[in-house]
């Protein structure tokens, strides 16, 4: 846990490094801000349209009554992808318009499924994610009582007629 945040701090710090080389040695202060919104803007208008794509996919599933899972970690890689684009700079930007392409997107999806999802599933549930737990049903009480029972609570004793309904 402590490198991933250590990760998500070396991130801005890399990306001012980055701006701040790209402005100095090639481009210039206006046209590296320019850059930077330009990405943006077109990597916003790209994740709005994946994420309504994969909407639709997540909705066809559903009628279908499948599982929609793939589609709802493209989902949040989506979500993912647009926090990137919004944070102002070049490689943040990148890895928000690498996590909102499709071709790109799908490496990180199965590793995500496969070191998040599953592990957590797993550890949430046991092990025991198939839903068939109980193959042979649940036991069934018995309905037809022959007589009364009689519990022991202590000293007292008392009978329970369950067959006629009928208060003793």
């Amino acid at each position: 846990m402590l490198r991933v945040i250590g990760l998500l701090l070396l991130i801005p710090l890399f990306d001012i490094l980055v701006l701040v080389a790209l402005s100095v040695r090639f481009l210039g202060p206006v046209a590296t801000i320019a850059l930077v919104v330009l990405t943006a803007l077109v990597g916003m208008l790209l994740v709005r349209a994946e994420g309504r794509h994969t909407l639709r996919k997540i909705q066809a599933k559903l009628s279908r009554g499948e599982i929609p899972d793939d589609e709802v970690v493209d989902g949040a890689l989506l979500i993912a992808a647009g926090a990137f684009l919004l944070t102002p700079g070049i490689v943040t930007d990148a890895i928000g318009l690498l996590l909102a392409l499709p071709p790109t997107r799908y490496p990180v999806r199965v590793a995500v499924k496969k070191f998040v999802v599953t592990p957590y599933v797993d550890a949430k549930t046991e092990g025991f994610t198939t839903g068939r737990v109980y193959t042979g049903g649940f036991p069934q009480e018995e309905t037809s009582y022959e007589g009364d029972e009689e519990y022991t609570m202590g000293d007292d004793e008392y009978s329970v007629d369950r067959g006629s309904g009928s208060d003793n």
